[in-house]
């Protein structure tokens, strides 16, 4: 089969023939670009087939799309800031990628330093969405040195990057939680305001609009989530009703909800148990008031279990367990059966599955593999506001001692760690954290917004606590040279 893969051009009205603009997964503004049609084969990735364009605007309007349109090649980006890139961890990683450009073998990539061997996930790190949300970023500074420059929120869940942005005068306007720093007065049409990788909500868009700014002339959101925004609002004009999948209080979340509830009634839930509690509504086995205690503050106005749960679509914040949202749409099928009776789910359970970002189940499928292959602990990377990276250390920690670590400052000596706890949201400290068994087995594996060079890093600080260790060239060796195809 051939499909069109569209570059980077002129006016929407080049767009191909059969190709609705607002189809493609840009955002209002990119659907202006439009230029030429260039026919090649279809590409088939793990999961259902993606149509992936490719449109860079002139004049440093940028969209949310990157250079490339496989997503097998989203996570090394020429144009990433080399900030961040590890010269082992990505000598690695562009080895793997060489080698199984499918991602069909999901086997560690291990580091034998001797003592110490290292773990790595198939599968970690910047994801083609945060990767291309660096890019612009820093492409944005380098090309208005002049400006003023404000992101909408942290760009993505990470320590390093955002403080190096803060570094070269960026300021955010609001903190990940909503709080506002800039007040909306303080823009003027002559700033430049960056929307995040997660997105924003209308209501800002419309903040930024009434200001002379327009949130889309800079904008980084993924378009894995702007594709969950459009799912949501063909939903909303089939008359389904949106359960997002989601953190109420996540940026992601909220501008997804922002987004759906302009054309749809929305609720949110959080996991598998308020999933239950929603289909035992469904099911008429709770009523109104149980719809109200769990619900009533995460849902659209207006909303009404009665009349609105009749027929429903789930889609999901990318970063959380892919695993749980397939789950939780199973509890909610479940109970439109029961209710309904089989014959007639289709009328009343949409479809929703092709919505689920591939790097995020690709991170959990490579990190459910690592931990098959087992370990004496596991260190997870990244940011401690990082929703998925919170969801690849509840992976590791089932089975491994597991620290879940910002940077390798955390790492305070052979003796002391410290680390942030899922359970009770804090950093705490732990002695005695590194086991004495030799040869140890470290996993090691970081979130999707968690730059390589700071994987280096924290390998790096673990390794110093060993004697006698092989050289890095040596260790490095097996990762040079490509295997021939013949």
């Amino acid at each position: 089969m051939w499909l069109p893969v569209l570059v980077r051009g002129a006016s929407e009205d080049h767009a191909p023939s059969g190709v609705n603009p607002s189809e493609a997964g840009a955002g209002p503004a990119t659907t202006r670009f439009w230029s030429h049609t260039t026919v090649l084969p279809r590409f088939t990735f793990p999961g259902s087939p993606r149509l992936i364009y490719s449109m860079r605007p002139p004049n440093l309007i940028f969209s949310a799309h990157s250079d490339h349109y496989d997503p097998r090649n989203m996570t090394h980006n020429s144009g990433i800031n080399e900030l961040y890139r590890g010269s082992i961890i990505s000598q690695v990683k562009a080895f793997r990628e060489a080698n199984d450009p499918r991602k069909r073998d999901l086997s560690p990539s291990v580091l034998d330093f001797g003592p110490v061997r290292f773990l790595l996930a198939r599968h970690f790190g910047f994801c083609f969405g945060v990767e291309n949300a660096v890019r612009i970023a820093y492409e944005t500074l380098e090309s208005n040195p002049d400006q003023r420059i404000f992101f909408l929120s942290e760009m993505i869940h990470n320590p390093k990057v955002n403080c190096d942005l803060r570094a070269r005068g960026v300021r955010f306007a609001f903190t990940p939680s909503g709080e506002q720093l800039v007040p909306w007065e303080d823009l003027t049409p002559d700033d430049i305001v960056v929307v995040p990788a997660f997105g924003t909500t209308l209501e800002m868009q419309e903040q930024l609009a009434a200001r002379g700014i327009d949130a889309y002339t800079y904008n980084t959101t993924c378009p894995f989530v702007e594709k969950v925004w459009k799912r949501s609002g063909r939903l909303g004009e089939q008359n389904y009703t949106v359960v997002v999948h989601g953190k109420a209080a996540h940026e992601e979340t909220r501008a997804t909800f922002s987004h759906s509830v302009r054309s749809a009634p929305t609720v949110i839930v959080l996991d598998l148990n308020e999933a239950r509690i929603l289909a035992d509504i469904i099911r008429g086995t709770l009523d109104r008031d149980a719809f109200d205690q769990h619900f009533r503050h995460k849902c659209s106005d207006g909303f009404d279990p009665a009349r609105h749960l009749e027929r429903i679509g789930v889609v999901n914040q990318t970063t959380m367990l892919a695993t749980e949202t397939r789950e939780i749409a199973d509890v909610l099928q479940t109970a439109m059966i029961d209710r309904y009776g089989k014959e007639n789910l289709q009328h009343h359970f949409a479809d929703t599955s092709d919505t689920l970002c591939y790097a995020t189940n690709e991170n959990q499928n490579a990190t459910r593999t690592l931990i098959e292959r087992g370990g004496d602990l596991a260190l997870v990377v990244g940011g401690y506001n990082s929703s998925n990276t919170s969801h690849i250390v509840e992976l590791c920690q089932e089975a491994i001692a597991t620290y879940f670590i910002q940077n390798a400052d955390e790492i305070v000596s052979v003796t002391r760690i410290r680390h942030f706890s899922l359970d009770t949201r804090a950093v705490e400290t732990t002695d005695d954290w590194l086991p004495t068994k030799r040869p140890l087995d470290v996993v090691l594996t970081c979130g999707a917004s968690c730059p390589d060079a700071v994987l280096d890093e924290v390998l790096s600080r673990v390794l110093s606590f060993f004697n006698n260790t092989h050289p890095l060239d040596r260790v490095l060796r097996t990762f040079t040279t490509p295997k021939s195809n013949g």
